[in-house]
């Protein structure tokens, strides 16, 4: 059986779908509504030296947030992260984030250069070793290193 998963939220084997979260279900639109108008009120309050566009981007099982925007250059990015590293832009917003929506039991992972992701508690990428039991070492890849559940991410190999 050959599996492929995205986030953690929706999983493919070769002829079918195995599981699908959807976040627009889980927390329903106002809800939604409610994260994303506060995040973008936060954006367009922000002073860095630049933005460029798609502060967020909607995805199925969660919603990834850059604070510079998603439309960056490179060149861009690699400056934001070093901006980032001293002034803690992201850190701080989701310490807001976390606080304004503690309710919502979210998880708000930083990750790369310039984003964020935010998803209800438990969809990680761990979400999908329930359905990976036959599998002897699963590989996650990634360009940052996190821990979720006392397991490290990048690259990372899972011995069963």
């Amino acid at each position: 059986m050959h599996t492929e998963f995205t986030t953690g939220d929706v999983a493919y084997t070769a002829e079918f779908r195995l599981v699908l979260q959807s976040l627009k279900t889980h927390l329903g639109d106002e809800q939604l509504k409610e994260i994303i108008n506060f995040t973008l009120h936060y954006i367009a309050d922000l002073d860095i030296p630049i933005k460029r566009g798609t502060f967020i981007e909607f995805r199925n099982g969660m919603i990834n947030v850059s604070p510079i925007g998603r439309n960056c250059t490179q060149e861009e990015r690699d400056d934001f992260e070093k901006y980032d590293k001293v002034r803690n832009i992201r850190p701080k917003m989701v310490s807001v984030l976390r606080e304004k929506f503690g309710h919502l039991n979210l998880t708000f992972s930083i990750g790369g250069q310039i984003s964020f992701d935010v998803f209800p508690k438990g969809w990680d990428k761990t979400y999908c070793l329930r359905y990976l039991e036959e599998f002897k070492e699963i590989h996650f890849f990634g360009d940052k290193t996190y821990k979720v559940r006392d397991v490290y991410f990048s690259c990372a190999v899972l011995p069963r």
